[in-house]
């Protein structure tokens, strides 16, 4: 399903490989978010199409992908 989704890497993925999946949101017509420069997570938010979900997810089944994993975006709150 297409939306708002955090995709998030392995601590090992380089920033030259995270650009590349960035690239390919963009192309496919999706919109980079916020991006996540590792003192947490390596990664990027952004509004994905069903095609490059797909795609993205197939890619994270792969052991030697770079995705680590890859979660609808939502709000977080705590008490």
């Amino acid at each position: 399903m297409s939306g708002k989704y955090i995709v998030v890497f392995k601590a090992s993925a380089s920033q030259d490989k995270i650009n590349e999946f960035m690239s390919t949101v963009k192309d496919e017509g999706g919109e980079i978010g916020h991006t996540y420069d590792g003192t947490v997570m390596k990664g990027f938010s952004a509004t994905l199409n069903e095609k490059t979900l797909t795609k993205f997810n197939s890619l994270q089944a792969d052991a030697d992908s770079p995705i680590d994993f890859i979660e609808p975006d939502g709000v977080v709150t705590t008490q």
